[in-house]
Order: structure tokens, then C-alpha cells, then sequence
């Protein structure tokens, strides 16, 4: 009986509890949040990331600025050149695995062939900057110095269809 007692006591509590309330007490209602103000609540990322002074767009002196840090956070050992380990630590494997599965691998491996110029086994801050002045140059159909997500998109999809 106790037990009974106990439970139906919890119960009424549950239900008549929001009628003991004060008359004024009125549950304060979360303010609305727009989808706008939801993605400028986010840092960004992509390519906005750089953007630096807010401006909606990636000029040169962004794009190279934020290349540098990029490649600074990347040397890990900070002996100002990348290994192909810390190139690609960061990047997440396919699927489950940590470790990349065997294409993944060998883009990997082709794509830091690719930044080695003199093929000594390490690549520079000055070879990192070579791909990424050619990554910009892509980017910037229009020429105007200045890239932002669709136009970089653009380019993208225009790569892929020559393909």
C-alpha cells in the first residue's frame, strides 16, 4: 500500500505541478533563430575560412595568408616542411577503418608526389604555395582576383565534366 501511495503521490505531482505555478510564471520562450543566423553563429569553414575581413569573398592575400597558416598547423614537428604523415594525418579514412583503404592510399601518395617538386621526400612551405597558387588560379574563373564558394564550385564541376 505504501508503495501504491508513493507512486500515485509522484503522479499527481506530475500532472497538478504546472497548476501550482504563480499566476505570472510563464515558461520564457527561446528566441527564434533564423537559418541565417544559424550559419553566421558558425565559424566557417571551407573556403570562407579565409575570408578574413568578412567581405564574402577570398582575394590572393587571404587565400596565400591562410595557405601559410594552414601549412604551419600541418608541421606538426614545425621543422618547416610536411612529411606525407603529417599532410595527411588529419584526413579521415573511408568507411571505418582509421587506416586509409588502398585508393585513398595511393591518391595520397600521388597527391604529395605531386607537391615534391625535386622529389626530396618532404614538401617545403615553398612547394605547398606552388599548389595552392595553382588551386586559387582554378578557382578564380573570372580572373578578378577574388573567389568565393560558387565560383570556386564552378570551376569544380567544369574540372570534372572535362574529365
Amino acid at each position: 500500500m505504501p508503495k501504491f501511495l508513493s507512486l500515485s503521490s509522484v503522479i499527481l505531482l506530475l500532472i497538478t505541478g504546472p497548476a501550482l505555478a504563480a499566476p505570472g510564471d510563464q515558461p520564457t520562450p527561446a528566441p527564434a533563430k533564423s537559418a541565417a543566423s544559424d550559419r553566421n553563429a558558425r565559424p566557417p569553414s571551407g573556403l570562407m575560412r579565409y575570408d578574413t575581413n568578412k567581405d564574402g569573398v577570398v582575394d590572393r592575400a587571404e587565400w596565400q595568408a591562410g595557405q601559410q597558416a594552414r601549412f604551419k598547423s600541418l608541421d606538426v614537428n614545425g621543422d618547416g616542411k610536411l612529411t606525407q604523415e603529417e599532410l595527411f594525418a588529419r584526413t579521415p579514412a573511408i568507411g571505418t577503418s582509421v587506416l586509409p583503404n588502398d585508393r585513398q592510399a595511393q591518391r595520397q601518395s600521388n597527391y604529395f608526389q605531386l607537391l615534391d617538386a625535386n622529389k626530396d621526400g618532404v614538401v617545403t612551405l615553398e612547394e605547398f604555395m606552388v599548389q595552392a597558387n595553382r588551386n586559387f588560379e582554378r578557382c578564380d574563373v573570372n580572373k578578378d582576383g577574388r573567389i568565393d564558394t560558387a565560383e570556386c564550385r564552378s570551376a569544380l564541376q567544369r574540372t570534372r565534366a572535362a574529365r
